[in-house]
C-alpha cells in the first residue's frame, strides 16, 4: 500500500528540517522527511557555522537577520538548544573595499541590523595584537557569532517531529514522480510515498534528483575543508567570529581553547559519493599562514584536526531558493556553502511559498532558478572581490 504525505521535504540538513519544522508550525500534519544518511551528514555537519548578517547585498543579510532571531531565541522558537555563541562577528577587507564596505553597513544599518563600520585603528580592541597594514576597513557585529550547526539541525527536527512530521533517515530518495506536470510522490527503496508537494534540499547530493525531471542548473560539488588549531601556551581570551576577505578566510572559536579556520583555496570539485573527509596536509599550512599572518599572536597554535565535506556550488556562488520544474516541487539549492546562517528564514520561507502560496517573510525572487536562463547570474555592486566565491561556511 502506497503511503502519503502533504509534504516530502528530502535531505536532513538545516535547510531541510528548518523546513519541516515551519511547514508542521504552520499547521501542515503530514509532513516526511527523508534523509539517505543520517540528520546532518552532509554539509551541514562539517559546516563552520558562522552566523553574521554581514553580505555584499540586502537580500542575503535579510535572510540573515531574520535567521539571527531565530538562533538568539532557539528554545523559546523552535525548542532544544542550537549552541549559538554570540561571540561576535568582525569583517575584514583591504584598502580597495573600505567605501564598499561603509555603504554595505549602511545598508544593513536600515535593516535595523547592529553593526558599525571600524577604522583599523579601532580593531585592537577587539582583537589584540591584530596585523592592520594592509585591512582598509572593518565592520563589527556585536550580536552575531555561530552556532552547533549538527546541533541545529537536530533541533529543528525534534521540533518538527514534537508537531506531528515524519523524520525517517536512511531512507534514500531514487527519483521524484511526476505526472501530467505536476508532482505526485517520491519513490525511495523502501517504496512509493505519494504526495503533491516534494522539497529537494538534498545539498550536493541534487542533481540525480533533479537531472531525470530535465532540471539542468549550473551546479557544481566541491570539497571544502577547515582546520582546527590550538590557542598557544599562555593564550585564555576568546575571539570574535572573523571574515578575513584580504586572505581569503574565515574562522572562529571551537570548544574553549581551539580556533577553526576554512580558507576559499581549500574547495575543489570532487564527487559527493566517493571523495576524502580528512584534511589535506598542504591546506592545513595554508590556513596556519592566513591565521598567523593576520593575528600573528596564533603563529604558535598547534593543528589539532581537520575535516572536509561536500558542498553544492552554484555558478554566481548565491542559492536557488525556488519552485523548479513541475508544479508541486520546490528546491534549496547550490548554496555554495554559506547558507546555514540562513536557514531558519530559508525554511520558513519555503513552508510559507508551500502553504500560503507566496513567501512573506522575506522577498526571495531575487533567488530564482531562471536568473541564468534570463543571463542575468547574481552580481553585487558593493562585492570585496572574487563575487562568484564564497568563504564562509
Amino acid at each position: 500500500m502506497t503511503r502519503t504525505a502533504d509534504v516530502v521535504v528530502i535531505g536532513g540538513g538545516a535547510n531541510g528540517t528548518s523546513t519541516a519544522f515551519h511547514l508542521s508550525l504552520l499547521g501542515v500534519r503530514n509532513v516526511v522527511l527523508l534523509e539517505r544518511r543520517h540528520l546532518a551528514a552532509g554539509a551541514t555537519g562539517k559546516s563552520g557555522a558562522l552566523v553574521r548578517m554581514h553580505y555584499t547585498n540586502e537580500h542575503e543579510s535579510r535572510l540573515a537577520f531574520e535567521s539571527l532571531k531565530v538562533f538568539r531565541n532557539f528554545g523559546e522558537i523552535v525548542g532544544g538548544d542550537c549552541g549559538f555563541e554570540g561571540v561576535g562577528f568582525l569583517q575584514l577587507v583591504g584598502h580597495g573595499h573600505a567605501d564598499a564596505l561603509r555603504r554595505n553597513v549602511e545598508r544593513q544599518r536600515k535593516l535595523g541590523i547592529a553593526t558599525r563600520a571600524l577604522a583599523p585603528g579601532d580593531l585592537a580592541e577587539i582583537l589584540p595584537g591584530v596585523q592592520t597594514r594592509d585591512i582598509g576597513a572593518a565592520a563589527w557585529e556585536p550580536d552575531s557569532g555561530f552556532a552547533d550547526p549538527s546541533a541545529t539541525a537536530f533541533a529543528f527536527a525534534e521540533g518538527a517531529r514534537r508537531r506531528g512530521a515524519t523524520i525517517e533517515t536512511g531512507v534514500e530518495v531514487q527519483r521524484v514522480l511526476t505526472e501530467g506536470g505536476r508532482v505526485t510522490g517520491v519513490e525511495t527503496r523502501a517504496g512509493r510515498i505519494a504526495t503533491p508537494s516534494v522539497v529537494v534540499a538534498a545539498g550536493a547530493w541534487s542533481t540525480p534528483l533533479l537531472s531525470p525531471l530535465g532540471l539542468d542548473y549550473p551546479l557544481t560539488p566541491h570539497r571544502i575543508q577547515v582546520s582546527i588549531f590550538r590557542w598557544p601556551a599562555g593564550f585564555t581570551r576568546r575571539h570574535p567570529a572573523v571574515i578575513d576577505s584580504v586572505h581569503a578566510a574565515w574562522w572562529r572559536p571551537e570548544g574553549t581553547a581551539s580556533t577553526l579556520i576554512g580558507v576559499e583555496l581549500g574547495s575543489g570539485h570532487a564527487d559527493p559519493e566517493k571523495f576524502d573527509e580528512s584534511v589535506d596536509a598542504s591546506y592545513v599550512g595554508i590556513c596556519h599562514a592566513a591565521l598567523g599572518g593576520r593575528w600573528p599572536l596564533m603563529s604558535p597554535a598547534l593543528m589539532r584536526g581537520g575535516w572536509a565535506g561536500m558542498i553544492m556550488m552554484s555558478a554566481d556562488g548565491r542559492p536557488i531558493i525556488d519552485r523548479i520544474g513541475p508544479d508541486g516541487l520546490w528546491g534549496m539549492l547550490g548554496d555554495s556553502g554559506t547558507s546555514f546562517k540562513t536557514s531558519p528564514a530559508i525554511g520558513r520561507c519555503l513552508a510559507e511559498w508551500i502553504v500560503t502560496g507566496a513567501p512573506s517573510t522575506v522577498d526571495l525572487h531575487p533567488f530564482r532558478a531562471s536568473r541564468f536562463a534570463e543571463g542575468r547570474p547574481w552580481q553585487d555592486a558593493d562585492h570585496y572581490g572574487g563575487q562568484s566565491l564564497t568563504i564562509s561556511r
